[in-house]
């Protein structure tokens, strides 16, 4: 009992000498309310991939317990987030597609996507462990929305991402739940997305700083199409030097607030991209090819123990259930009028991993592991010393 207590006590104090350096949270840390302006385009009304229209997020956060690790009891700090493209994707499928920049991670259901060119299901994140459960719980939510399923209809394969967060996480009790994902799921609505450490983000560490979920959008201009490309990261990568932010070398000027304990592993990402353009399997392929830049740009680098998987998708055309006819009509996009939604995907990928950073708060998880957040003040002071 002394011990969980004085756990609790480590954790509020560790809470509360980096509350100072902590200038916004939730939905509104973002980069552009800080003066740090990533790339050219604007950005949607909340900056969140939900400015793509019809895109919904929700997130079941566990924080729970505090101290020594017990397996499978605790301390718990994981999480699901669940991203839905648009209202019955069942029946009114989106064109997708996959790309693994690197592959020591997973993401079900992605051989079918990349082979039929289109996604009929929501896509979850939540840590390594707890992927069969979640998977289960996006079957059950499934079929309570179309009690057809396996009997007089077909079967989904629920797209479900990882990342490890065995750093702060109690991660062999696999806290997240079918019933976890249900909720997620059930919740999500549109609108702004909390950020840092929530949902499958809560026990994420990038960059040695408190990382977790992030997003941010582009709107093109009218001359462009006016399309609007929103991303959604679970960004749990990168080591403390690389870090780069708006071109400046931030890391390798934050030499301490690193993690209690050393922190090995190369870390993950996951990244998730939604547009209105009408873009078919090919051209967004292309597009999650070009979020692997938008990465690059913060300075990570994709290594060898990676999971690093990208999955684009686009609401503008509907593949139809099962078509009457032996085809359907859609609309696509010139290839030669693809590059500014390559542009639009690379500012948002970087700012989403920016916007993860800026709303991560300290975080005590098992053992006492420790990680903090990046200080703002810190962070501001650098850049205005490169002049930006």
């Amino acid at each position: 009992m002394q011990a969980l207590m004085l756990a609790v006590t480590i954790a509020v104090a560790v809470a509360a000498s980096a509350s100072r350096f902590i200038a916004a949270e939730g939905p509104y840390a973002k980069a552009p309310a800080l003066g740090i302006h990533i790339g050219t385009l604007g950005h949607g009304r909340n900056d969140a991939i939900t400015d793509v229209a019809g895109v919904r997020v929700g997130q079941i956060t566990h924080i729970e317990g505090a101290g020594r690790l017990i397996p499978g009891r605790g301390p718990a700090r994981t999480g699901v987030t669940a991203i839905i493209p648009r209202d019955d994707v069942w029946h009114k499928k989106v064109f997708a597609a996959a790309w693994a920049l690197n592959g020591n991670g997973e993401m079900t259901g992605t051989t079918w996507i990349n082979e039929a060119g289109w996604m009929e299901v929501p896509i979850l994140l939540t840590d390594t462990l707890s992927v069969g459960r979640v998977d289960d719980g996006v079957v059950s939510w499934m079929l309570g929305r179309y009690p057809g399923i396996g009997t007089t209809d077909d079967v989904p394969l629920p797209v479900v991402a990882e990342c490890d967060d065995a750093f702060l996480n109690d991660q062999p009790g696999r806290h997240n739940t079918a019933a976890d994902a249900v909720a997620a799921l059930s919740g999500a609505v549109g609108g702004p997305v909390s950020q840092g450490g929530v949902g499958a983000g809560t026990g994420m560490v990038s960059f040695e700083f408190k990382g977790g979920i992030g997003t941010a959008s582009r709107v093109l201009p009218a001359a462009a199409g006016g399309y609007t490309v929103g991303v959604l990261v679970n960004t749990n990568t990168g080591r403390r030097n690389e870090l780069t932010v708006a071109g400046v070398p931030v890391g390798s000027r934050i030499g301490d607030f690193l993690p209690k304990e050393p922190h090995a592993g190369d870390g993950s990402i996951i990244i998730v991209i939604a547009t209105d353009a009408p873009l078919l399997h090919d051209q967004l392929l292309r597009l999650a090819k070009r979020a692997a830049l938008g990465l690059a740009r913060t300075g990570a680098t994709s290594r060898t123990g990676s999971g690093d998987l990208i999955i684009a998708f686009s609401t503008a055309n509907i593949v139809p259930h099962y078509p009457r006819a032996r085809t359907f009509t859609v609309t696509v996009l010139d290839q030669y009028h693809i590059n500014s939604l390559f542009d639009a995907t690379e500012e948002s990928t970087e700012e989403a991993i920016v916007n993860a950073l800026l709303a991560g708060r300290t975080m005590v998880g098992r053992d006492g592991n420790t990680v903090y957040a990046l200080p703002h003040d810190r962070l501001m002071r650098i850049l205005r010393s490169y002049g930006l």
